[in-house]
């Protein structure tokens, strides 16, 4: 009598481009909500709440320093496992958040100076920064062929530079509801797409 053998399931290859993102986007997402919320109702001619004015932009800045530090570990982590090609593409997408934030800070302060606006300061950190993690957003959505990083890149660079038009405190408000809800949708569609994949992402990799 002969035992016909079981077929064994083929392992997943460890390829790179695939990690969980919702650390990011949720710390991304309360800095929108928590810091331009806060200014959209403590500033301009009637504002609804008085805030301390340091209280917005604090709470901005943590929102986007630890958000930039998911993300860049992220990227990193997103090409473990594969060639040394497109391992080296996600170190160095990694290590783009961090001098690109050391660069537009470098921007928007010099421009303050130099114009002798400090008050600048209080348009430019919110929409500038907003473009920018859209641009990052948006080439990393490129070079891993990651359609949901993609879409909110694009989401976060026109938004956050259409509410330039609209002045003090409505900027703050469309970036708090736009930036904000983009970011909360962006972790939804993150936990749904880790359910379809199941266990294909390792915990060591999924975990930021």
């Amino acid at each position: 009598m002969t035992t016909a053998a079981m077929p064994v399931p083929a392992a997943v290859p460890a390829t790179g481009g695939d990690v969980d993102s919702r650390a990011a986007y949720a710390s991304f997402g309360l800095a929108y909500v928590l810091g331009h919320g806060a200014a959209a109702v403590s500033l301009g001619p009637d504002p609804l709440i008085a805030l301390p004015g340091w209280l917005p932009m604090t709470l901005l800045g943590a929102g986007l320093a630890a958000g930039t530090v998911f993300a860049s570990v992220a990227a990193t982590r997103a090409q473990r496992g594969a060639g040394p090609h497109d391992s080296l593409s996600g170190k160095l997408l990694g290590l783009s958040w961090i001098s690109a934030f050391a660069a537009l800070f470098l921007a928007i302060t010099g421009l303050a100076s130099q114009l002798d606006m400090p008050e600048l300061q209080s348009m430019l950190w919110p929409t500038w920064s907003g473009f920018l993690v859209g641009l990052l957003y948006l080439g990393e959505g490129a070079t891993r062929r990651n359609l949901l990083h993609y879409g909110l890149g694009t989401w976060l660079a026109l938004t956050s530079t259409a509410a330039l038009f609209l002045g003090i405190p409505n900027l703050f408000w469309v970036l708090a509801i736009a930036g904000g809800g983009g970011f909360a949708v962006a972790a939804v569609l993150e936990s749904r797409r880790l359910a379809r994949n199941g266990g294909r992402i390792s915990f060591s990799r999924a975990v930021i």
